[in-house]
């Protein structure tokens, strides 16, 4: 398929190793100043895919053993007091003009709010966040046509180097080295014409079923793979579909399972460490529904769709 036949969401789906490139060249911020210091507690926020991309570094703040809450701004504005002058404050949005984001930009400006510091990370230099952050990380993800593909890896990216910063660690390697494998990483997997058709048939046969449902599940980091899969699918494929983490699906949601139900289960790195997915998986299968798992440890979890992503980094 040449360019000129790709679909606006398409380009920027192929566009995604070019923005991680450009994000691994970019100049960075000294962020010693803001993360080196011990504050009263970090709060985490953003709106949608933008604050689902936070999760990895507040299980890494929290990890080790910082105060460290993960609210998305809505909830936020409405339990301010969460924000107090001893806090730091890291607000995620691609566009940094998000109703909720101006509104708690706004609270700051006019005392409503004191935070001690505030982190932006953005992709405009130019948007409200930028302009009322002290200190700025743009995503360097370029505009997108619809939907969120490139912000949101390079949100995980810049996060990826926001923890290491926050553990003290040179910040440099990681931005030209790990951004550079990740890159090649998502080459990859778009270049893969097999993995392609894979998906393409697991994706046809789920939205072909009379009855279709369908859940992402994830665990740890990859709960946030969870929930932006689900938002991506409702707003790209105008299908119904909800992200879960973990045991959350058990309490209630498991009662979708069975016949045209697709669950697409996200294994973390180490998924022997963790055996809940592979239980939740058998359980889903004996239910009678579909499971897709990606890159699970395919001896352990029978009868299922595997996927593996070849070559990509956590």
């Amino acid at each position: 398929m040449t360019d000129l036949e790709l679909t606006p969401f398409e380009r920027d789906i192929a566009e995604q190793p070019h923005a991680l490139r450009r994000l691994a060249d970019a100049p960075l911020p000294d962020l010693r100043a803001v993360t080196s210091r011990n504050r009263e507690r970090i709060v985490l926020t953003g709106m949608g895919s933008s604050h689902f991309a936070g999760t990895p570094t507040w299980r890494h703040l929290i990890s080790q053993g910082r105060p460290a809450w993960a609210i998305d701004t809505g909830q936020l504005l409405d339990d301010e007091a969460l924000v107090t002058p001893g806090t730091l404050l890291v607000a995620t949005s691609q566009s940094g003009a998000s109703g909720e984001i101006a509104e708690l930009l706004r609270r700051r400006r006019n005392g409503r709010i004191s935070p001690a510091a505030v982190i932006g990370i953005t992709d405009d230099a130019t948007s409200p966040l930028a302009e009322g952050s002290d200190v700025v990380l743009p995503l360097h993800s370029g505009p997108e046509a619809t939907v969120s593909t490139k912000s949101y890896l390079n949100t995980l990216a810049v996060h990826r180097m926001l923890r290491a910063a926050f553990a003290g660690q040179d910040v440099g390697p990681i931005q030209r080295t790990e951004l550079r494998a990740a890159a090649a990483a998502v080459q990859t997997v778009l270049e893969d014409t097999p993995l392609r058709a894979e998906l393409t048939d697991v994706a046809q046969a789920s939205a072909a079923h009379p009855s279709r449902r369908l859940s992402y599940l994830g665990t740890r980091d990859t709960a946030a793979t969870a929930f932006f899969a689900s938002l991506i699918t409702k707003e790209s494929a105008k299908i119904a579909a909800e992200g879960y983490a973990g045991g959350q699906f058990r309490h209630g949601p498991f009662e979708l399972a069975g016949d045209g139900h697709t669950a697409v289960l996200f294994f973390p790195d180490d998924n022997r460490a963790d055996p809940s997915l592979r239980r939740l998986a058998a359980d889903l299968l004996a239910a009678g529904s579909h499971v897709v798992t990606l890159d699970a440890d395919a001896d352990a979890v029978k009868a299922t769709t595997p996927i593996t992503v070849p070559g990509a980094p956590g």
